[in-house]
């Protein structure tokens, strides 16, 4: 099964962000891998393990993860490679700065298209720089393939079908879909597994294909960026919370509060 990965390079969530404008600052500042794509990686790993034959190291097929950033995004690639993917492809172009997610999801669909057939695109539910949460389906219309959102568990993946649990807000749905198709995962898909030392070398060794927009047959008119932030506004500050005393009758008057929130 060939499963493609998509990651982003995110400036470093646990430092203030730093603004450019009205757009995040991104150059010259700490960048990781964005942490809810390491949940698509670690995903894309176990599929590829369940279907491997002997010791469970050698699979069927290959994990490949897709970026697109400046050149300092290859350290998001890198990163994934050393938790086992097999390659990576990068697009990178000056033209690309300041994307919108529909730009994003255009050029993504058109890198993982270049780099041949595939079963399963597997992306986070959104990025945690953006939080639009709109680039998997968007994905998915380009490639032409049905999407499955929010899944927090890959049942099984095998006979061209693939099984998961889907997350709702009661509960889960039970869904099969058939192969190829781009599914986004939750943070409780799985625990990512850590890059081991050795990880970490031979990611050095591994192929990563580093794409401009001309190399995707794209210009720049067919990534013209049509949205735009009109405003900047700091979130307001959480309240502190109401402090019931207990004369005998809090429990009353935390049953109304709950009913009020419509919690019970």
């Amino acid at each position: 099964m060939n499963i493609v990965v998509c990651v982003k390079h995110i400036p470093d969530p646990n430092l203030p962000a730093e603004m450019d404008g009205k757009t995040l600052k991104r150059e010259g500042v700490q960048g990781v891998m964005d942490p809810g794509d390491e949940f698509g990686v670690e995903a894309g790993l176990q599929i590829k393990e369940r279907l491997a034959t002997g010791d469970g190291e050698s699979g069927e097929g290959e994990v490949t993860l897709v970026s697109m950033g400046p050149a300092a995004a290859m350290e998001a690639v890198r990163r994934g490679l050393s938790m086992g993917a097999d390659k990576g492809v990068l697009v990178s172009d000056d033209v690309l700065k300041g994307s919108d997610a529909l730009a994003t999801a255009k050029v993504l669909s058109a890198a993982i298209q270049k780099n041949g057939a595939f079963d399963l695109v597997i992306a986070g539910v959104e990025s945690t720089d953006g939080y639009t949460g709109t680039l998997p389906g968007t994905l998915a219309e380009f490639l032409g393939v049905p999407h499955v959102s929010t899944v927090k568990e890959i049942v099984s993946a095998d006979g061209g079908t693939l099984k998961v649990n889907r997350q709702t807000a009661d509960g889960y749905h039970v869904v099969e879909v058939g192969l190829p198709a781009v599914i986004s995962v939750t943070a409780g898909v799985n625990e990512p597994r850590y890059a081991s030392f050795k990880g970490i070398m031979a990611a050095k060794k591994k192929p990563v294909e580093q794409l401009s927009l001309s190399d995707l047959d794209l210009s720049g008119d067919d990534v013209a960026v049509k949205q735009e932030v009109t405003e900047l506004s700091k979130a307001e500050e959480r309240e502190g919370g109401e402090i019931i005393e207990d004369d005998g009758s809090a429990a009353a008057k935390i049953a109304d509060f709950l009913k009020e929130a419509k919690v019970i």
